[in-house]
């Protein structure tokens, strides 16, 4: 759990895969289907390919890891630029093949076997690559890259130190509403700082995704994007009708949470800087350091079901896990996996605060996910699709409920409280997030400034109750800049708040039946991605979030808990 130390005492296998091997590897696979009609030979030959492709997306997979770790080691930001340049032509490779299964004569006897969803996603790739748009890609990753590392390695000065964005953290949630606002102000002059190098990377993305779009004889960026992300059972139309229940049943129920609690807290007032303390009195946070932590959540998922304690005791003993906050390291937390070698590994910073443990929690989810589907015949099972992995994420985040005691004792109640306001408060802005981006990719020439009044307008819309007071670069519409996904990963964002529609069902079958909830849930997490987002949800009992009334039914279960 000690940064590099973490990746290095299993990953010998996971080896450099040099364009040569894969190449020739494509064309033994390729020659194999000449004039193959047998289902059984396209079977075996599937099978070659599946193993090509889980040995260069674990040694892709580590590269990013490495990268992230320390952005500042140039040994790893060389390998980032390596995995930067050669992916378009792995990609190419990898098109090919997907268009050879897709186009073969076997293909029914092959989706009796593999499941109809790989060939849906595999027709979602085919249609986001051509060898067009090659330099592109290679152009935007090294701009998401830019990204990562201009906010990974920004220090701001408070409190007589030096802190990385993501160390500055637990002052956000300080019991002390002046230490609070102080450490926002230094966090936004961080930003103010960085703002035209940060319009300008993003500009450059917009511009250069709706040139690869348009490259590819779609309309916009939108339609790319979507496909990019897999969306193979839904699309713009029904996002859109789900923000507008949003906006109708969600945002007047948050906007009186926040009115409500911020009476109670004796605030006439409420700022930005008091909505994450609204829930809790003082201060509440694990009581212990990050190694302690990990130790109760073994204990948690051991009391939780054999499997889950089994999978947490795997995780830790293989260290397969870096929380801690160091200099350099990227911002954020996340659950990657290494297919080779059938694990997860969870990347998070540790700051001191509360959110240690959800973040744990949550990503435990996706990686207890991975491990449950780590024998699915095909990669692309492995996990399912952005909005499905969010479940068993944000749903292990309740399901943990009952285990709180554990790291935050008396103040247990406290921390689920203000939990579940947080999920509240968080799913407006998740929606405007979203919608942002819709109108980002709708008008792509717009200037920076533009693009600042588009973040107000959704400000309006989704969070009435925002106040930013002296914060001049949130107040000016910026605060989007430090969402990473609007950089890197473009429309992932909804998925989010579609989960936690999900999630919140799982919360509210748990408080009356434990038991089967939880086996609901494990079930889930070992379907993998077997199947799209809307038959994954059914197959758990729970309602889809676009469905007229999933959103009144949490909104009933939320406000009796408050």
């Amino acid at each position: 759990m000690h940064g590099e130390r973490a990746t290095m005492n299993w990953t010998s296998d996971i080896v450099f895969p040099s364009d040569g091997d894969l190449t020739e590897s494509y064309a033994r696979i390729g020659a194999r289907l000449d004039g193959e009609s047998d289902a059984r030979a396209w079977r075996d030959a599937f099978g070659a390919w599946d193993g090509v492709r889980r040995t260069w997306h674990s040694w892709a997979n580590l590269t990013r890891l490495r990268y992230t770790q320390d952005t500042r080691r140039e040994e790893f930001r060389d390998a980032q630029r390596a995995l930067d340049r050669r992916t378009p032509g792995y990609t190419a490779l990898d098109t090919a093949m997907k268009q050879r299964f897709l186009a073969s004569d076997a293909r029914p006897v092959l989706e009796d076997e593999l499941g109809a969803q790989a060939f849906a996603l595999w027709g979602a790739d085919v249609a986001t690559f051509d060898a067009v748009i090659a330099d592109d890609l290679v152009r935007e990753s090294k701009l998401t890259r830019a990204y990562t590392e201009l906010l990974a390695t920004a220090e701001v000065d408070f409190a007589g130190g030096k802190f990385s964005l993501g160390a500055l953290g637990v002052y956000l949630q300080d019991p002390d509403r002046e230490t609070r606002h102080a450490a926002e102000r230094a966090r936004w002059a961080a930003f103010a700082e960085r703002r035209e190098r940060l319009d300008a990377t993003f500009d450059e993305l917009v511009k250069l995704r709706d040139g690869m779009a348009r490259k590819l004889g779609l309309a916009s960026y939108t339609e790319l994007g979507y496909r990019r992300m897999h969306r193979v059972d839904y699309g713009p139309a029904d996002v859109a009708r789900y923000r507008d229940e949003v906006a109708r049943v969600i945002v007047p129920f948050a906007h009186e949470l926040v009115r409500g609690f911020g009476a109670h807290a004796g605030l006439d007032r409420v700022c930005f800087w008091d909505e994450s303390t609204l829930g809790v009195a003082g201060r509440v946070a694990p009581r212990g350091d990050r190694a302690w932590i990990v130790a109760r959540t073994r204990e948690a998922f051991a009391a939780m079901d054999p499997k889950l304690g089994e999978f947490a005791d795997m995780l830790v003993e293989r260290e397969l896990l870096d929380v801690d906050n160091r200099p350099g390291k990227a911002l954020g937390a996340y659950c990657t996996s290494f297919p080779t070698r059938s694990v997860p590994f969870v990347f998070a910073n540790f700051n001191g605060s509360r959110a240690d443990v959800r973040t744990l929690m949550h990503e435990f989810g996706h990686a207890f996910q991975n491990w449950s589907s780590r024998d699915k015949v095909a990669i692309d099972y492995l996990t399912p699709t952005y909005e499905t992995a969010e479940i068993h994420s944000m749903a292990l985040e309740y399901l943990t409920w009952p285990e709180m005691e554990r790291f935050f004792g008396d103040d247990a109640s406290a921390y689920r409280r203000e939990h579940l306001l947080d999920a509240m408060l968080f799913w407006p802005y998740g929606v405007a997030v979203d919608h942002f981006q819709h109108l980002v990719y709708a008008h792509p020439s717009a200037s920076p400034e533009e693009r600042h009044e588009m973040w107000r307008e959704m400000e309006r819309r989704y969070l009435p109750w925002r106040d930013y007071g002296d914060l001049a670069h949130p107040a000016a519409g910026g605060l989007w800049q430090e969402k990473r996904h609007i950089f890197v990963a473009p429309f992932y964002y909804i998925d989010y708040t579609l989960a936690l529609c999900c999630a919140l069902q799982f919360w509210q079958r748990a408080e009356s039946d434990r038991e089967a909830t939880l086996d609901a849930y494990l079930k889930l997490c070992a379907r993998g991605g077997e199947a799209p987002f809307r038959e994954l949800v059914r197959s758990a009992g729970l309602r889809v979030p676009f469905e007229a009334g999933a959103l009144e039914d949490v909104v009933k279960a939320a406000r009796t808990a408050f």
